[in-house]
């Protein structure tokens, strides 16, 4: 099994960053944003990506990690 773990509110937290800040700089509601950092989005626009990594100046690497669960 492959998973892909979002690391978005360990970024937030290391920024000083709340997810309704981070929201309302990206133009996206406080709901969408949640659902990604608790993994329960599908799928993520790369529009959505570029502009999270934008604001807290990082890069997608440091806000998803690849998991494969069946290597272990």
């Amino acid at each position: 099994m492959v998973a892909i773990r979002v690391n978005l509110r360990a970024e937030l937290k290391a920024r000083g960053m709340t997810s309704r800040q981070l929201a309302a700089r990206i133009g996206i509601t406080e709901v969408n944003l949640s659902r990604l950092a608790t993994g329960k989005a599908r799928s993520i626009r790369f529009g959505t990506l570029e502009a999270i990594c934008r604001e807290l100046r990082c890069k997608p690497g440091d806000i998803l990690d690849y998991i494969d669960e069946g290597a272990a």
